[in-house]
C-alpha cells in the first residue's frame, strides 16, 4: 500500500505509483486525485507550507464569477468550505459573520473568499492527513527537483534534495511536474517554451511580431501588514533610494506610489489606501461589487475586523499583492541570475512597505503611516514577506494541444459562448490577464469566454510519461494569463492525477487515452464521477 522507502549510501529511494514534484495547488491536487484512486503517491514541496499560490506565496484565491455554483471540481469546493469552516470552528466570529453561508473572512474585494494562507495551509494538510497517516502518501519537505534519469522520452527517476544537501531519488511509472516553473522540464529533456511566442506562431492578435522567450508577466513577492499604534518602521532597505526613484514609461508615476496603469484601459489611475475602513458589505464583497484595486487596503484584505467580536482584531490584516510590487526587472526562467532576481523583487516589497510607512501620502494631508506593521507571524516567516515568490507564469510544455488566444478570447474568435474542446478534462475561467513583463509590455487585458482544458494540453509531445499538473500546461504566453489562477491550477492536478492512475488500471499511456476517442470518452466518465466538471452548462436568456 505505502510507497516503498530504501536508503542507500548516496540517499534515500523511494517508489510509488506517481511522483508528484511540487507541492502547490496542482500538486495536492494530484495527489488527492492518485490516493483516491487507490494509488500510492509521493509528493514534494520545496516550501514549508502545502498549496503554492494560495498559501506560500500569499495570494487569495482569483476566482470567476459563478465559483460558488459551478465551474470548479468538487474537491477544490470542498477545499474553499473547509478554508470557511475553519474560520466557523476556531475564530471568533461575530454571530452574523457565522451564519454566513458565503463567509469571506477578509471582505476583500478581488475574491468571495478571502483569508489568511495559514488557514488554507492547514484546509490542506488535514484533506492529505488520512493518506499520509495510512502511508499511501509520502510528502518530503523541503525538496526540490535537482536532477533526473531519463532516456528515448521515458522519466526513469528525479532526484530532489533539500538544503543540507540530503537527496531523495524517486521512482515511478508517471512523473507529475506541478512545480511552480516547470523545473522539471529542463531537467527531464522535456521540450518546452518560455515567454511571448511570436503572433504569426498560432496567429495570436495580442502577441508580437517577434518572439521573446525572456518576455514574461511579473514576478511578485508579497507581505502581509496591519495597523498598530506605536513607530513599527523597517529598518531602510538597501536598495530603497533605486526603488524610489523607479519608473516604467508606461506607469505614469514612480513605482513607488499610489498610481499604476489600468489593467483595461491603460490609463494610469491613483488609487487610495483608507487604512481601517468599516466592511463595506456584511455579505459579501467582490469585484463585482466595486472597483477591485481601486482602494489598496480593502482590495486583498484577508481579515476584516468588522468579521470578528468587537475586541477580538485592533486591524485589519492586509495582503499586499499590488501592482507596484511587480517585478519587471528580468525574468526568472532559465536565468543564471534568478538568485539575484529573486532578491531584488524582495527588495522592492520591503522598499514599497518602507514608503508606505515614511512617504506615502495620507488622505488626511500628512505623509506615511508609521503604525503599519509587518505580519510575518501570519505567512510563516520572520521578515513579513511570503515564503516564495508569487509566480504567476511558469516554462510551457510543447503540448500535443496548445490553447491560443483564438480559442478563448471572445474577440478572437467572435464567439461569447463557452470555448470547448472534445477531450475537455475540465473547466475554467479568467479574463486574459496579463500583468506588465519583463520585455516592458503594459497590461494586456483581453474578454475571454469560459473555457475547457483540453487532455492534450497536459501532454509533452515527446517525453511519455511525464503529465504537466500546473501552470505548465500547452498555452501560450497570452492564455497562460486566463489558465493561471487557482481553480484552473486545481483542475489541472487533479485531471493530472486521474489520468496516471487511469492508465495504471488500463494498462495504457496518457498519449494512447487522448489518440483514441474511446479511452478519452472512458477517461472523462471516470473525471466525472470523481466530481470534476469537463464542460460549462448551457444557459440561454435571462
Amino acid at each position: 500500500m505505502s510507497p516503498n522507502l530504501t536508503s542507500t549510501g548516496t540517499g534515500v529511494v523511494v517508489s510509488a505509483d506517481v511522483a508528484i514534484i511540487g507541492g502547490g495547488l496542482g500538486g495536492v491536487a494530484a495527489a488527492l486525485a492518485v490516493v483516491r484512486a487507490g494509488g500510492r503517491a509521493v509528493l514534494t514541496e520545496e516550501f514549508a507550507w502545502l498549496g503554492g499560490q494560495l498559501t506560500s506565496q500569499g495570494v487569495p484565491p482569483d476566482e470567476h464569477a459563478w465559483i460558488e455554483q459551478f465551474g470548479a471540481t468538487a474537491s477544490y469546493r470542498a477545499l474553499r468550505e473547509g478554508i470557511r469552516q475553519y474560520y466557523r470552528d476556531h475564530y471568533p466570529l461575530t454571530e452574523t459573520a457565522r451564519a454566513t453561508d458565503r463567509l469571506n473572512p477578509g471582505a476583500g474585494l478581488v475574491s468571495k473568499l478571502c483569508h489568511e494562507p495559514r488557514v488554507a495551509a492547514s484546509v490542506i494538510d488535514a484533506m492529505l492527513a488520512p493518506y499520509r497517516s495510512n502511508g499511501r502518501l509520502v510528502v518530503l519537505q523541503p525538496f526540490a527537483p535537482v536532477s533526473s534519469e531519463h532516456d528515448a522520452g521515458t522519466v526513469r527517476s528525479v532526484t530532489v534534495a533539500d538544503g543540507d544537501g540530503n537527496t531523495v531519488t524517486i521512482h515511478a511509472p508517471y512523473i507529475l511536474d506541478a512545480t511552480e516553473t516547470g523545473a522539471l522540464l529542463p531537467l527531464t529533456g522535456t521540450e518546452y517554451v518560455t515567454g511571448a511566442e511570436a503572433s504569426t506562431e498560432f496567429d495570436e492578435p495580442s502577441a508580437p511580431p517577434v518572439a521573446d522567450p525572456g518576455n514574461v508577466q511579473a514576478i511578485t513577492w508579497c507581505f502581509a501588514f496591519d495597523h498598530a499604534d506605536g513607530d513599527n518602521t523597517i529598518d531602510k532597505p538597501a536598495d530603497y533610494e533605486f526603488w524610489r526613484d523607479y519608473q516604467p514609461d508606461f506607469w505614469g508615476d514612480r513605482l513607488l506610489s499610489f498610481t499604476a496603469p489600468d489593467p483595461r484601459s491603460l490609463v494610469p489611475v491613483t488609487r487610495t489606501m483608507v487604512v481601517n475602513p468599516d466592511l463595506v458589505d456584511g455579505r459579501d464583497s467582490d469585484q463585482s461589487l466595486s472597483g477591485g484595486d481601486s482602494d489598496l487596503w480593502m482590495f486583498r484584505r484577508i481579515a476584516a475586523r468588522s468579521n470578528f467580536v468587537p475586541g477580538s482584531y485592533d486591524s485589519d490584516i492586509v495582503m499586499a499583492n499590488w501592482p507596484m510590487l511587480d517585478y519587471l526587472e528580468a525574468s526568472v526562467l532559465d536565468n543564471p541570475d534568478a538568485a539575484q532576481h529573486f532578491e531584488a523583487a524582495r527588495q522592492l516589497s520591503l522598499s514599497y512597505f518602507y514608503w508606505l510607512q515614511t512617504e506615502a501620502p495620507r488622505p488626511d494631508g500628512g505623509t506615511g503611516w508609521p503604525g503599519l506593521r509587518l505580519r510575518g507571524d501570519v505567512l510563516g516567516t520572520a521578515d513579513g514577506l511570503a515564503q516564495a515568490p508569487y509566480i504567476r507564469e511558469s516554462r510551457r510544455i510543447k503540448a500535443v494541444t496548445t490553447v491560443t488566444e483564438r480559442d478563448i478570447s471572445v474577440a478572437a474568435s467572435a464567439d461569447p459562448g463557452p470555448a470547448t474542446f472534445a477531450k475537455s478534462v475540465g473547466v475554467g475561467m479568467y479574463r486574459i490577464d496579463l500583468h506588465p513583463s519583463t520585455g516592458g509590455d503594459n497590461y494586456i487585458d483581453v474578454e475571454c469566454r469560459p473555457f475547457e482544458i483540453p487532455l492534450g494540453a497536459l501532454l509533452p509531445r515527446s517525453t511519455t510519461n511525464l503529465i504537466a499538473a500546473s501552470k505548465n500546461i500547452g498555452t501560450t504566453h497570452i492564455t497562460n494569463g486566463a489558465y493561471r489562477l487557482h481553480p484552473v491550477e486545481w483542475n489541472v492536478g487533479e485531471s493530472a492525477g486521474e489520468l496516471a492512475m487511469f492508465c495504471l488500471r488500463e494498462g495504457t499511456t496518457p498519449h494512447a487515452v487522448e489518440e483514441s476517442d474511446e479511452l478519452t470518452a472512458r477517461f472523462q466518465t471516470r473525471l466525472q464521477t470523481s466530481g470534476i466538471e469537463i464542460h460549462w452548462p448551457v444557459i440561454a436568456g435571462y
